[in-house]
């Protein structure tokens, strides 16, 4: 085994001049030295299975060439027989930067003369907008106009388990083999497969207790695709893993920005609303951005009903590290429209809960095609929203808000209510595949493509099998994340996995349910028609001692005399709905110190609809995971630069993550009286912590500052913007 170590910049932007490997490659133990002429040029083809061939391709070189365009940016990649030689070594590739301006700014950006690729005038790498002329009338007859401008920070995944992948290339027949830290094993497979122009299969992937992902493991990522690359100039497996230096600064960050218009009647019923946004693309994104950023525009009507909207996007290149996807990628929307009923609550002297009584969406009101041409199905968002506030004691905390205040503490609650599209029917995403096989013992092994990062997706395949079977979960193992042994399916993205697998594995079932009765009556000397399989065994109907169990029935298909095709199925399912919706409503209660700005979270409450559940501790696990990453994004979490682009939160003490001592206990509330119209009724849940949780905080410490006028519209709240926003008079 070899180990790799890139080469970083630590300018923001700069032009290479030269790249000396000289020194580097003397050191003993050092293999070689590579850098961008050496293989960029090997590159066959570089898109995206998520968005396809067809959509604008933004520069993507595997090493800087020519210029670097962040802090991080891999300039040389040196291999060597252990990392700490190639860390020695890297230091000694000396690279002679000339420093350009940078652009760090999302805003700047659009106006600079500095573009940071050549061609994508005015920084803009992608654009989408609806028409607006059709609100002028709303907007000029309504009784409120609401304006906010939003502004979320840049933060970032932070798997437990960084990026990493070990490649190793086999001349003899042309063949690579890959254990990567992935969301997509298969996916992986499709990107090497075309980046090398190589046979998929040559290709192997093996995914396996994947660390955490969070959307930042889903795509292949330079690193990756320097390491493909260079697989094929060494002689032994390569192994590439980031320390949490490098995961911070150079990984992915996302900084979003937003204007919010409302229209509301004198009831407060909100008549028409528009958002225009802007994402921070850094300098590589991974994929093309403009679906996630569409789909801020597209969902931003979330639960209400209004009927008049716009909205508009731009995604804006920056010297900063690449937007890639995060845990609902879309969660802009919820924060940026929660936020602006919030204030239009302030603003026309409405209780916010009731505010939102007034506007919601519920069960009754669906279908319902939204503002944007959404339409939406299956959900329950006024029901979530009752479910919790009763679960809160909404108007008991009022009265306690009122007599704390009397007494010089400072109480707030915040309300932020969802509605989230999971398992879309994208070509990418749209099917999935499974294939289950009883072994000669009676085991039950369901082989799925995978893609786990810690949402225990193990255990639900097992689950699913069982029941689809009618067997002992003790009896069923999963076989998931390598693309030699699994059917393909698109991995864990877009809260699809639940309703995926249910899906194949339902699809799969059928078939081998119907293969073990032919077995099972060709040994009892019946018609299949007349065997029942239920509880681990088959039986004739009429006759349930007349049975045999399902080791029996393997022990036939597998020896019997008449033995044909063992005893397995494959098959795929294919979702049919565009989307499954699930919903929920997150509320939040604090108490904010206005003597020290500090945030203590004082219950947490999440109702939410995900239809049927497979197992309630994975779905609250994943709930209690984006909502501490939500809290994280609401109050600590930043990853910032200064002017110059000079990263300034590179390790855990700067960059500051939530820890128990940051998070309540969570109080989780399921409505499971609108099952989704794919298999079981599952929808998904993954992502839904996350989104709904920084609008909830941040309502909450903004209601915490009412009566002092603070409007907040910047994240993080940490206790110094607190501080700052109170001295300053509540202003901005």
């Amino acid at each position: 085994m070899l180990h790799a170590c890139f080469v970083r910049s630590p300018l923001a932007r700069a032009r290479i001049a030269s790249v000396d490997v000289e020194k580097a490659c003397a050191v003993a133990g050092v293999r070689g030295v590579l850098t961008g002429a050496d293989i960029n040029g090997e590159v066959v083809d570089l898109w995206y299975s998520q968005v396809g061939p067809d959509v604008p391709r933004t520069p993507l070189p595997p090493l800087a060439e020519g210029e670097v365009r962040f802090a991080g940016d891999p300039v040389a990649l040196v291999v060597a027989d252990d990392r700490y030689v190639a860390e020695d070594a890297a230091e000694l590739v000396a690279v002679d930067y000339e420093p350009l301006d940078a652009v760090v700014d999302l805003h700047a950006a659009l106006d600079s003369d500095s573009l940071v690729h050549e061609g994508w005038a005015g920084n803009v790498c992608a654009e989408l907008a609806t028409p607006t002329d059709h609100l002028a009338e709303a907007f000029a007859n309504a009784a409120h106009v609401v304006e906010t401008e939003i502004h979320q920070q840049a933060y970032v995944a932070c798997p437990l388990e960084t990026r990493g992948l070990v490649v190793e290339w086999s001349p003899a027949d042309g063949s690579l083999s890959v254990w990567a830290s992935s969301q997509s094993p298969h996916d992986f497979r499709q990107f090497a497969s075309r980046l090398l122009g190589v046979a998929e299969h040559k290709i192997r992937v093996i995914c396996q207790d994947t660390g955490g992902g969070f959307g930042q493991k889903i795509n292949a990522h330079r690193e990756d695709i320097v390491l493909l690359l260079a697989a094929r100039h060494f002689p032994a497996p390569l192994k590439y893993i980031e320390d949490r230096r490098e995961n911070l600064m150079a990984s992915s960050s996302r900084r979003e920005s937003g204007r919010v218009r409302m229209a509301l009647n004198a009831e407060g019923v909100v008549q028409a609303a528009t958002i225009d946004h802007l994402s921070n693309a850094g300098a590589y994104p991974i994929p093309y951005p403009l679906i996630s950023s569409a789909a801020v525009g597209a969902i931003f009507p979330g639960p209400l009903k209004y009927q008049l909207g716009a909205f508009s996007t731009k995604c804006v290149f920056t010297n900063t590290p690449g937007l890639t996807a995060y845990r609902g990628p879309w969660e802009f929307e919820t924060l940026a429209r929660e936020v602006s009923l919030d204030a239009a609550a302030r603003q026309i002297g409405v209780d916010p809960a009731e505010l939102r009584r007034r506007n919601m969406l519920s069960r009754h009101d669906l279908p319902h095609t939204n503002a944007l041409g959404m339409t939406l199905t299956d959900m329950t968002p006024l029901e979530t929203l009752e479910l919790a506030l009763e679960a809160v004691e909404y108007e008991v905390f009022r009265q306690e808000q009122d007599e704390a205040r009397a007494q010089g503490r400072y109480l707030g609650i915040g309300i932020s209510s969802y509605v989230e599209p999971t398992t879309t029917n994208m070509p990418h995403h749209g099917s999935e595949g499974a294939t289950i096989r009883v072994e000669p013992s009676g085991t039950v092994n369901v082989y799925l493509a995978g893609g786990s990062a810690g949402n225990s997706l193990e255990t639900t395949a097992i689950q699913l099998t069982a029941d689809a079977l009618d067997v002992d979960v003790g009896v069923v193992n999963t076989v998931q994340g390598d693309t030699a042994l699994t059917p393909f399916g698109s991995g864990t993205a877009g809260s699809r996995s639940g309703s995926m697998v249910a899906g194949a594995i339902r699809e799969t079932a059928a078939i081998l349910r119907n293969r073990i009765a032919e077995v099972a009556a060709d040994a009892l000397g019946v018609r299949a028609e007349v065997i029942e399989v239920a509880g681990g065994s088959a039986f004739v109907e009429a006759n349930p001692i007349n049975a045999l169990t399902l080791a029996e029935v393997a022990h036939h298909a597998y020896f019997g005399k008449d033995a044909a095709g063992g005893l397995e199925a494959s098959a795929r399912y294919h979702t049919q709905a565009p989307n499954l919706w699930a919903n929920a409503s997150h509320i939040c209660t604090v108490e904010v110190d206005i003597e020290t700005g500090l945030v203590r979270i004082l219950r947490y409450v999440v109702a939410e609809d995900c239809g049927p559940m497979i197992n309630p501790n994975v779905v609250e696990g994943q709930i209690a995971g984006g909502v501490v990453q939500g809290i994280g994004g609401a109050l600590l979490e930043h990853f910032e630069w200064d002017v110059d682009g000079n990263p300034l939160a590179t390790t855990f003490v700067d960059y500051l993550l939530p820890s128990t001592t940051d998070v309540p206990i969570i109080e989780y509330l399921h409505m499971e009286g609108s099952p989704g119209p794919g298999p079981g009724g599952f929808k998904g849940v993954g992502e839904g912590g996350a989104i709904g949780a920084p609008a909830a905080v941040a309502n909450a410490v903004a209601d915490a500052l009412s009566p002092f006028g603070v409007e907040l519209r910047e994240l993080p709240l940490s206790p110094a913007t607190l501080l700052r926003h109170l001295a300053d008079g509540g202003a901005g």
